[in-house]
């Protein structure tokens, strides 16, 4: 198992690029990071909204966008699983180069992030509650115990 350090030196992203994007979301009180994907992710209002890996800027733009933004330079599917993720984007480093170019992506970004409801830590927590039920029935059904239902 890896210790914390250890995943931290398997990261492969690019730092100056992760940098850049904490300056823009910095204005924000609400956003966080998250090793995710083999790189680092940025999230706004408890949702996935931009990403660093270690060839690339991940941008999520949502599926109306999506055509649009496939069509500006520098920009490709996001096909991290062998096939592209509705909604999602790369855009090589060249194309977020000039800070306007990058401000001008992650804020495509956040455009799409803000129609999504923020996420609530009540919201976070029932989610959490429903994943132990439903392990606690598995784990209970395979070891050949009795179900009950309340």
């Amino acid at each position: 198992m890896l210790s914390s350090s250890d995943e931290e030196d398997t990261m492969a992203y690019d730092e100056m690029l992760a940098a850049r994007v904490r300056d823009i979301l910095n204005e924000r009180d609400d956003y966080g990071e998250r090793n995710m994907f083999g790189g680092l992710c940025f999230m706004v209002g408890g949702h996935m909204c931009c990403g660093i890996t270690s060839e690339a800027l991940m941008l999520r733009v949502g599926n109306e966008r999506y055509e649009h933004c496939l069509a500006q330079p520098n920009a490709r599917p996001m096909d991290f699983t062998g096939r592209p993720l509705a909604g999602m984007i790369y855009v090589d480093t060249v194309g977020v180069n000039t800070e306007a170019r990058l401000r001008r992506w992650v804020g495509r970004a956040l455009d799409f992030v803000a129609t999504l409801e923020p996420k609530t830590a009540k919201k976070k927590a029932a989610k959490k509650k429903l994943a132990r039920k439903k392990l606690a029935r598995k784990t209970s059904a395979k070891k050949g115990a009795p179900r009950t239902r309340r």
